[in-house]
């Protein structure tokens, strides 16, 4: 059945893209529909996403489709990749045309601002729990992705039969996929690691060198870790390629939106002023606010977020954010509220 499957990506950023050409890569048919038709006709017209993944050239099992009925209607699997702040709203979009046949995935990173959910928590809401869900995240930029470069990744489900499905589909001669029936795990993992790596932005940009990097990151895991946990999740997730692989990678690569937020920080700039030149969401600055909320009601002490989201939202001084956390109070390395 799997090399059967029809599979609509909802979203044609970099991202979606960027999964859309690797599912047809694999030789199945695959759809892709994004909102703005202006965008997809230009898709149409050159055969690769010249805004947001220039030099990707799209497979010919790889269809443009502006009509979200059409594209939905004989799809297997619907994968949305689309920002955090807009999920729900995509997802209720969806649900009018959804057949009785499909099953759905995310590539989705982040918690509901306004609620505090987990995107699994929000598609149940929308769509009920007869649809089977799955989630997609690891160590993955999209533009390597595109070129095709050898990458590795997770994909999440309660169904472990819909999981193994899923990663074969994906998975090809450059591109490999494990199976995982920790959702919430993964998905904490997704959305901590885009907080850190603002801060691994921060800290590179002001100087402080490759000792900083590697506390920030160890100890950022050990954050995620702790808030994960106790929100349900598998300690051993963290270690794997959605909760460090996905930290490491994004922490310490410029091609990270959130990074390179971190490193217009550190040079004085807004949020704003960063975001205007980044051009794409920024996922960790909505990420920070709602994780210290999340943090908070969960009763999870989260130091290095908690200063990133000063830094964020209450115009701390980073120099001083950092000093703040080497000031803290000295304890045991694995300390619950370390």
């Amino acid at each position: 059945m799997t090399a059967n499957l029809s599979i609509t990506v909802v979203g044609a950023g970099s991202w979606g893209t960027a999964l859309a050409i690797q599912f047809a890569r694999t030789g199945r048919r695959t759809i892709l529909w994004g909102r703005e038709e202006d965008h997809l006709d230009r898709l149409q017209e050159d055969r690769e996403n010249q805004q947001f993944l220039p030099g990707a050239r799209f497979p010919e099992t790889l269809e443009i489709q502006p009509n979200l009925p059409t594209a939905l209607g004989d799809a297997d699997i619907v994968l949305v990749a689309v920002p955090s702040h807009v999920f729900r709203r995509v997802l209720e979009s969806l649900r009018p045309h959804l057949g009785a046949q499909v099953r759905l995935a995310w590539a989705t990173k982040g918690f509901e601002l306004s609620t505090g959910k987990l995107p699994h928590q929000v598609a149940e809401e929308v769509l009920g729990d007869a649809i089977p869900k799955a989630v997609l995240s690891g160590p993955t930029f999209a533009r390597e992705v595109g070129a095709g470069l050898p990458s590795a990744m997770t994909v999440a489900a309660t169904d472990e039969s819909y999981a193994r499905e899923l990663a074969e589909s994906i998975s090809g001669e450059s591109f490999r996929a494990y199976t995982s029936t920790d959702i919430v795990g993964v998905e904490v993992g997704g959305a901590v690691k885009n907080v850190l790596a603002i801060g691994a932005g921060i800290c590179d940009g002001l100087g402080f060198g490759a000792n900083t990097r590697v506390a920030l990151i160890t100890r950022g895991l050990v954050e995620m870790t702790r808030l994960g946990v106790a929100l349900g999740a598998q300690p051993a997730t963290f270690m794997g390629l959605a909760g460090m692989g996905d930290l490491v990678l994004t922490c310490t690569d410029n091609q990270s939106r959130n990074r390179r937020m971190g490193l217009a920080l550190a040079e004085g700039k807004t949020v704003a002023q960063a975001e205007t030149e980044i051009r794409q969401v920024v996922e960790g600055v909505k990420a920070a606010e709602a994780v210290h909320q999340v943090a908070g009601q969960a009763g999870v002490e989260m130091p290095i977020c908690e200063q990133i989201y000063r830094i964020l939202y209450e115009g701390a001084n980073p120099r001083e954010a950092v000093t703040a956390l080497m000031q803290r109070a000295l304890k045991s390395e694995f300390s619950p509220d370390g």
